[in-house]
């Protein structure tokens, strides 16, 4: 029988060593070779926002609901996550959390910069970065909920794959600040597994569509802050996750 909080720990290995393979790989890899690397992530995540936001459409959501609610339960979720957000200044919450990692990290190692990621900023970019794609998408949701209500580790293994190479690319290029973002995966994805094994299944099909649909609309942004095109504070738009299953409860009680 696989013990419960398996999976989440497989991902956390799965981004150390993809990290500390990225890392190594990165001395040997031209910045513009990195760069490239980037940005072929940065469309593989549009692409997988794509397929996420498209929940939207899905027809537990709209049977539920009603059609043409659940963009305005999407853009609700949105407005209001992200104002909550931006009064609780999250995004800096969050840089200021990797900086405290960063040097807490560097005073402990016996090297003192791995020649690649010596710049404050990098290790911040890497570990806010990092975190955000391993932690907003729908998989770290939907697969730490399954493992929590015994249902398996599959979804939270075929994430750890996924977040393993991911990890190799984000470490070549913006260095060890990628491997610390396993700490917020693993205390993430584990209260997710707590909260499925205590509570059992909580959220509804329509509520997990549009979860998964507001998840989506911030991988967009994951993308778009990858492609260089606009550095969009993501961080602050997370509240929208937990408000999306308490909009969409209402409007089925409305519907």
């Amino acid at each position: 029988m696989m013990v419960v909080g398996a999976g989440t720990a497989l991902n956390v290995a799965t981004i150390l060593a993809g990290s500390a393979l990225g890392v190594a790989l990165g001395h040997r890899l031209p910045e513009r070779t990195r760069n490239v690397v980037t940005d072929g992530l940065g469309l593989v995540t549009l692409l997988v926002a794509a397929l996420a936001a498209a929940a939207v459409t899905d027809s537990e959501l709209t049977d539920a609901v009603g059609r043409g609610i659940p963009i305005l339960i999407v853009l609700g979720s949105l407005l209001i996550g992200g104002i909550a957000g931006s009064l609780l200044r999250l995004e800096s919450r969050l840089e200021g959390l990797g900086e405290w990692i960063r040097t807490t990290w560097h005073r402990h190692s016996p090297t003192p910069s791995d020649g690649q990621s010596g710049d404050a900023r990098n290790f911040v970019d890497g570990f806010v970065t990092a975190s955000l794609v391993f932690c907003v998408g729908p998989l770290a949701i939907l697969g730490s909920l399954s493992d929590g209500l015994g249902l398996g580790i599959d979804q939270l293994a075929l994430k750890a794959t996924l977040d393993g190479f991911a990890a190799i690319a984000f470490a070549a290029s913006m260095g060890w600040g990628v491997a610390a973002s396993a700490l917020v995966v693993g205390v993430y994805q584990g209260a997710l597994t707590v909260l499925g094994h205590t509570l059992g299944s909580v959220l509804t099909s329509a509520q997990i569509g549009a979860l998964t649909a507001t998840g989506g609309l911030l991988l967009v942004g994951i993308g778009l802050r990858l492609l260089r095109v606009r550095d969009i504070p993501v961080a602050e738009l997370l509240p929208a996750l937990l408000v999306a299953p308490a909009l969409t409860a209402l409007a089925v009680a409305l519907h």
